[in-house]
């Protein structure tokens, strides 16, 4: 399994800054009795409690979500997969032999979710272990955090490399952890949406493949749309359609217009993750303004992107809300992947112990938007991880290089990002004031 392939890396350099620069209608919804709805029975999880159920899954506007991965995998994690998958090259993690830049904190999972590598043990002596995005109880800590911090839900990414592969054990994988994330979602009353990476898709396989996934395996088989953790916009389905408009992903703009528009005939309210430049062209498809002008929303993608432009923001705004549109900016803490990107610098994009994630979120709070898109939960690869992340060189094997949160001189919590997520939800959703300056401690 080329397990690099399904993801947005070759998209940061060479078009991003660090290069170059009703429900109802809807196949599988309708058949949940008003006891369904109301308990989420039908997928056979346990339902939330009666105060937490649906406390974020009843918008998209004005809400905060978070990329979800759920794609770290091990040997010996019961998984169909079962090999080292995004940690490594299919081999067991150890010194040279990554491809992931921000060791996790690990000390929130239990045992039976952890895996041994071939590190030397962490600088306080503990084994170096990391997890796999296939245990339930590693999904549900996810999810738990997500409700603990005030994060309003996660966008469950579902790769286009994955779904064309029908009846192979990447495909089962991914069905697998969306499912658990279902689950928790609905245990920790957080909403839930599916997004589409296209990369992986071809031009001509792209409109046929992400239909047949929905109708077939999202609706006709994990039912995903029934729970009532997943989220909906005015009652409608919410689908996020990433890589339109971007050079070195499918789809010209009549297929990518006529897969928007096959959604909206549904019933679903669409995102798209379009190129930065999209309203200009730049480092992007030319002629795909009309198949922006068809989305519900617009989420430009801004990772890679050093800078903090409160213009690109206001200008993005202003498009859209001339448009009747939506919006939702994409934030994100930091950027670097030297451990598996020979030649790349050491903590590429620094996180300035979380001035960086908050002075973007500024930016979209002042543009007037109550919505954003946090890159991402998960995403130790590039070390864009919110999740809890080593916080200094205790907290990684004492063998290899790996960032740690205190790379800027300021020693932070391993949680100081999930705090700092919810600090820009209430900023971003208006609950509090503008605040130019960091809000939280570093440490609690």
């Amino acid at each position: 399994m080329a397990e690099h392939s399904h993801n947005r890396r070759s998209f940061l350099r060479g078009t991003g800054a660090l290069g170059a620069a009703g429900a109802a209608a809807w196949a599988g919804i309708g058949g949940l009795t008003p006891a369904d709805a109301r308990t989420g029975s039908s997928s056979g999880a346990r339902p939330a409690p009666k105060h937490m159920r649906t406390y974020a899954a009843d918008a998209v506007k004005g809400k905060v979500y978070v990329g979800y991965q759920g794609w770290f995998a091990a040997t010996g994690d019961g998984s169909p997969i079962n090999t080292w998958t995004h940690w490594s090259k299919g081999t067991t993690p150890s010194p040279g032999n990554q491809t992931f830049e921000l060791y996790p904190d690990i000390s929130a999972y239990p045992a039976g979710s952890l895996f041994p590598t071939g590190y030397a043990p962490l600088g306080n002596g503990k084994p170096a272990t990391l997890f796999s995005s296939y245990s339930t109880a590693v999904i549900d800590q996810h999810f738990r955090w997500m409700q603990r911090y005030g994060i309003d839900g996660a966008a469950l990414q579902r790769f286009g490399s994955d779904i064309v592969a029908v009846g192979q054990p990447r495909l089962k994988q991914r069905n697998d952890i969306q499912s658990k994330a279902r689950d928790a979602a609905q245990k920790y009353g957080r909403g839930f949406y599916i997004e589409y990476d296209i990369s992986g898709l071809t031009d001509t396989n792209l409109v046929a493949t992400v239909q047949s996934d929905w109708t077939n395996t999202i609706n006709g088989t994990l039912h995903l749309p029934d729970s009532p953790a997943y989220t909906r916009e005015g009652g409608k389905p919410v689908v996020h359609l990433w890589g339109i408009g971007f050079t070195n992903r499918p789809g010209n703009a009549d297929s990518c217009l006529e897969l928007i528009n096959w959604f909206k005939s549904k019933g679903a309210y669409v995102i798209g993750g379009v190129p930065r430049g999209w309203r200009t062209d730049a480092n992007a498809k030319p002629g795909f303004g009309p198949v922006y002008a068809a989305l519900n929303m617009v989420s430009p993608w801004n990772v890679g992107n050093p800078d903090v432009d409160q213009k690109l923001f206001d200008d993005d705004m202003a498009k859209l809300r001339a448009n009747g549109q939506d919006y939702q900016p994409v934030i994100y803490p930091g950027f670097a992947w030297s451990n598996w990107k020979e030649g790349a610098p050491r903590n590429e994009i620094p996180r300035r112990a979380g001035d960086f994630m908050w002075q973007q979120a500024v930016a979209a709070a002042r543009c007037g938007t109550k919505s954003a898109f946090i890159a991402m939960f998960d995403e130790y690869d590039e070390a864009t991880a919110i999740a809890p992340a080593a916080a200094d060189k205790s907290m990684i094997p004492a063998n290899q290089y790996f960032l740690t949160l205190d790379a800027d001189g300021t020693s932070v919590s391993s949680d100081f990002y999930l705090r700092l997520a919810g600090a820009v939800t209430k900023m971003i959703n208006g609950s509090t004031g503008i605040d130019p300056t960091v809000p939280i401690p570093p440490k609690v």
